[in-house]
């Protein structure tokens, strides 16, 4: 994956597409837990959330960058 990609004229890391991606996921995920009531579940679901992210874009990057 390249460092920078041209984007409008603007260089972005290559990460932001990674990060594009990422919050897909979590969006979909997060529908997903809401819709089967998992949520019920976590002691805190926003904090749940944020970790959850952070384990999917991390995942994401260390594919992507492999």
């Amino acid at each position: 994956m390249p460092r920078e990609i041209a984007l409008l004229d603007a260089l972005v890391p290559g990460l932001f597409l990674v990060f594009l991606a990422s919050l897909a996921l979590q969006w979909a995920l997060d529908w997903l837990f809401g819709r089967f009531g998992l949520y019920r579940h976590v002691w805190h679901p926003p904090l749940f959330r944020l970790a959850l992210f952070a384990c999917v874009f991390g995942g994401l990057g260390l594919i992507a960058m492999r």
